[in-house]
Formats: C-alpha cells, structure tokens, sequence
C-alpha cells in the first residue's frame, strides 16, 4: 500500500518523465503527391520601359556621339542598368544628358537632359548646349 506522504515524489518523478515525453499528437507529413509535384515556372519579367520623351532640344532622340561631337570628351560617362549619362561641364554651366534605348537591341538616345550653374542653380538647357559647344 501507498501511503500519502509517498505519492509527492512519484507525482514529481511523473511530471519529470511526461515533459521529456516530446508531443503527444505526431506531425503530419506531407502527402507524397504533393512533394513530386514541380513548382510551376516564374513568368518572365516584364522589360522595363524607357522614359517618355518630353523635353524637346537640340540633343533629345540623338545618340552620345552627336553630343560628343558638339562638346568634346564628356567629364562623366556613367552606365547604370539598361541607362547612360554623360556629364559635360564648362565655366558657364554643367550639362547631363541621359540615354536610354527606344527599344531592345537599339541604339540608345538622349531622352532627357538636366542643366545647372555651377554653383547648382537651374540653368536653361538651350544656354548651357551653346555655351558649351566647341
């Protein structure tokens, strides 16, 4: 026979032994037809647009050699993704002019331009192509 004062340990020892027991319910696996299916394929990613045209100058829709021609070799020539900068400076003014293909494959335009002083103020964009021009 168990006697009272006996059954504090046992009640301990159990409580010790039930919490290193793991879970009660299992985990349920995956069905098999479920893991042998593929994933479906990733549609292709969407080509990524050019900037619209909306500047009209002298050096909108022509290509970086008619600006190099006009004003020498530029001071930045940066490429960034499917894009293009080149930056021309002088005492007067700095311009940029960006470039981006119409379409895959083509050659790349100007599609829009950016002039300052050089203290960083705008600048007219037509003021500062003259006054760069060789």
């Amino acid at each position: 026979m168990i006697r009272h004062h006996h059954l504090g340990p046992i009640a301990g020892l159990a409580l010790l032994l039930a919490g290193c027991a793991g879970p009660a319910i299992p985990r349920a696996t995956p069905p098999r037809s479920a893991a042998a299916r593929p994933t479906p394929p990733r549609p292709a990613p969407t080509p990524i647009a050019p900037p619209r045209v909306v500047q009209h100058n002298s050096l909108i829709g022509h290509d970086a050699d008619a600006a190099i021609g006009l004003f020498g070799k530029p001071r930045l020539d940066v490429t960034e993704g499917t894009g293009r900068k080149l930056q021309f400076a002088g005492d007067a003014c700095i311009l940029d002019v960006y470039y981006y293909a119409p379409k895959q494959g083509a050659k790349p335009l100007a599609t829009h331009v950016d002039a300052r002083a050089p203290d960083g103020r705008d600048a007219s964009i037509d003021g500062c192509i003259s006054a760069l021009q060789r």
